[in-house]
């Protein structure tokens, strides 16, 4: 099982800046599809950004051009840059790791961090 460690939130303005970070446990980090996802009060999970293996990003379109998300293989950690920030980007942010070692499938989460944007 890999255990990721979420850190980085935190109260903010709106219109200011964060930026979260997730380290792995696992050695096989190089090859994972890392991803943020997110749950806002009364809602469900959604997925905010995601980076595979090979570097390439996907976002939710209510984040693009305001986050980015990026990794680095070598301290096995992602990191989602998150400016502009607006009320609505209020909830908590889950770090998710998905591999398949070895013809098995991984499928981890962290224990989450709270972000809070204030108007």
């Amino acid at each position: 099982q890999v255990q990721l460690v979420e850190s980085g939130g935190g109260l903010v303005q709106a219109g200011g800046s964060l930026t979260l970070s997730c380290a792995a446990s696992r050695s096989f980090f190089s090859i994972a599809t890392m991803g943020w996802y997110r749950q806002g009060p009364g809602k469900q999970r959604e997925v905010v950004a995601v980076i595979t293996s090979g570097g390439s990003t996907n976002y939710a379109d209510s984040v693009k051009g305001r986050f980015i998300i990026s990794r680095d293989d070598a301290k096995s950690t992602v990191y989602l840059q998150m400016n502009s920030l607006e009320p609505e980007d209020t909830a908590s942010y889950y770090c998710n790791y998905h591999a398949k070692i070895f013809g098995k499938e991984y499928d981890s989460w962290g224990q989450g961090t709270q972000v809070t944007v204030s108007s």
